[in-house]
């Protein structure tokens, strides 16, 4: 039988160019056995509608920075990082998430972004619009891990995937606002029931003013269950969360739900 996977999520304001106090946060979670550490959206970059009046010399040189340190991180305390960052193309900005580890870094771009006319990153980013390909998916210890974009979980596709591949733990990166407390909290939590796997969310922290709108990125970060219940939860303060997910629980969700058994024995009768 497999040990537990620790995994560590940290719950941060923008870091902007100063990501001094990270050391402390990654000691700490290699001291507790960490092999994954996660980080929201907007946190290695500012929020995409600031970025629009930054210059794009600045973004890509705090990007690069950023990326340079979490390498350094990745192979000093031996862990694989997932990261949102802004990316630059010869087209522009393209919002992707990185998976750094002490040997390689993989980069996957965001597929579906929000669209709508107060959060539009789909015209601010260059990302492509085009057919669905399959999100980034790895193995660590013997758990398979897969990355989901926020506004990606709101698309069956994508949960298609976490059934054929059986995975064990969905990483869920945001930057979720405007009070959306509990519609987050009981999708995930339905989510990780039907789908029997664990989710680990990670949201920012932080504000930002759009003529009189106040946003508040307001982090309630958390590990759920495969049975949907929430095993930890951040509130709204900088923190960091480390907890395990154990294969155990996975095959007893299973065993008891067979939600799995019942789809495999109708597609024998196809």
């Amino acid at each position: 039988m497999s040990s537990p996977l620790v995994v560590a999520a940290l719950q941060l304001q923008t870091l902007g160019f100063n990501p001094s106090r990270l050391e402390f946060y990654f000691k700490n979670a290699h001291a507790r056995g960490a092999k994954i550490m996660v980080f929201g959206e907007y946190v290695l970059n500012h929020f995409f509608k600031e970025l629009a009046s930054m210059p794009q010399s600045m973004v890509k040189e705090q990007s690069e920075k950023h990326l340079k340190l979490l390498k350094s991180y990745a192979i000093e305390y031996d862990m694989t990082i997932i990261a949102p960052i802004v990316t630059h193309k010869k087209e522009g900005f393209v919002k992707t998430i990185a998976k750094i580890s002490s040997s390689s870094a993989h980069y996957y771009e965001q597929q579906i972004l929000i669209p709508y006319e107060h959060w539009d990153e789909q015209s601010f980013f260059k990302n492509k619009i085009e057919a669905l390909k399959s999100p980034l998916i790895f193995t660590i210890e013997g758990f398979k891990i897969m990355v989901m974009a926020g506004y990606e979980m709101h698309f069956p596709p994508f949960w298609d995937y976490v059934r054929a591949k059986k995975i064990d733990l969905v990483i869920l990166p945001t930057s979720s606002t405007f009070g959306s407390h509990n519609r987050w909290r009981e999708i995930m939590k339905t989510q990780a029931f039907l789908y029997e796997t664990y989710i680990l969310r990670v949201n920012r922290l932080g504000e930002y003013s759009d003529k009189d709108v106040k946003w508040r990125f307001y982090g309630d970060s958390m590990l759920v269950r495969p049975d949907g219940e929430v095993e930890m939860m951040l509130e709204d303060k900088e923190s960091m969360l480390v907890e395990e997910i154990d294969k155990n629980v996975l095959k007893a969700h299973k065993k008891e739900w067979r939600f799995e058994q019942a789809l495999n024995l109708r597609k024998e009768l196809e």
